[in-house]
């Protein structure tokens, strides 16, 4: 168990009364891992006092692993597979995604960082032959999106509070208000918000900056911990002033 402080005055960061809050970090096209750790966690859950679970993702669901779309599929029904609530969130590369289905002139960039991947999942190896024309790639995964799929997309949230927890994709920027962050501040920074040491008024739990293992300090929890490429998806499990973590 890790236990410490925020610099407020109340002492250790707690979750609501009765709640156990289960995080997981960027998934990036891992389903076999996420589904693997969703029983897991539903295994889990059924153990212990807690009245009130959620499941929060940090996003990044899609792009660099072998199966975007089946993690889709997966985030959609995990309410039903660990029974009980679900939180998803937007992450920059569901926003890059998002971004090349409406400007493909403007967003080949994904492309580069996972994107490929993510249109072969969906449309198949024939999305890519015939040479990388931005607009034909683009209307060929509109084609193949399913609605609820792009419904998913459009509907993840930038942020989610449980007690004295802040759960975003990538973090804040120290010296604003939580009210004044930006979109893009949630989604993408890295620093300054890594090397501060800044009180954000929450402890932050976040993905994005991938890390050997979870990094766990005063002000943030940092749990992308490089699934694509180490074979480790980690969930934080958050209980009254408890901290632990679930592995692949």
């Amino acid at each position: 168990m890790w236990h410490f402080p925020t610099g407020k005055s109340r002492g250790f960061p707690s979750t609501p009364k009765g709640t156990r809050v289960y995080a997981v970090g960027d998934i990036h096209g891992e389903a076999a891992l996420l589904g693997a750790l969703l029983k897991a966690i539903r295994e889990d859950a059924a153990t212990g006092r807690a009245t009130r679970h959620v499941l929060i993702f940090v996003g990044d669901f899609v792009d660099r692993g072998p199966a975007p779309r089946r993690v889709v599929d997966l985030v959609l029904g995990a309410e039903k597979t660990v029974g009980f609530p679900t939180v998803a969130l937007m992450g920059n590369h569901e926003w890059m995604m998002l971004e090349f289905l409406e400007r493909p002139e403007t967003a080949a960039v994904w492309l580069w960082n996972g994107g490929v991947e993510t249109i072969e999942s969906y449309v198949g190896d024939a999305g890519l032959v015939g040479g990388w024309n931005l607009d034909r790639l683009s209307r060929s995964l509109s084609r193949a999106l399913p609605p609820e799929h792009l419904a998913f997309l459009k509907g993840l949230r930038l942020s989610h509070v449980e007690g004295d927890y802040l759960f975003v994709h990538a973090g804040v920027r120290p010296g604003v208000p939580l009210a004044g962050q930006t979109p893009a501040d949630l989604m993408w920074i890295r620093e300054p918000f890594l090397s501060s040491d800044a009180d954000f008024g929450y402890v932050v739990v976040h993905g994005h900056s991938i890390v050997p293992r979870p990094d766990l300090r005063p002000n943030r929890i940092a749990i992308d911990t490089g699934a694509h490429a180490s074979g480790r998806l980690t969930c934080l499990v958050l209980e009254g002033v408890k901290t632990r973590f679930i592995h692949t």
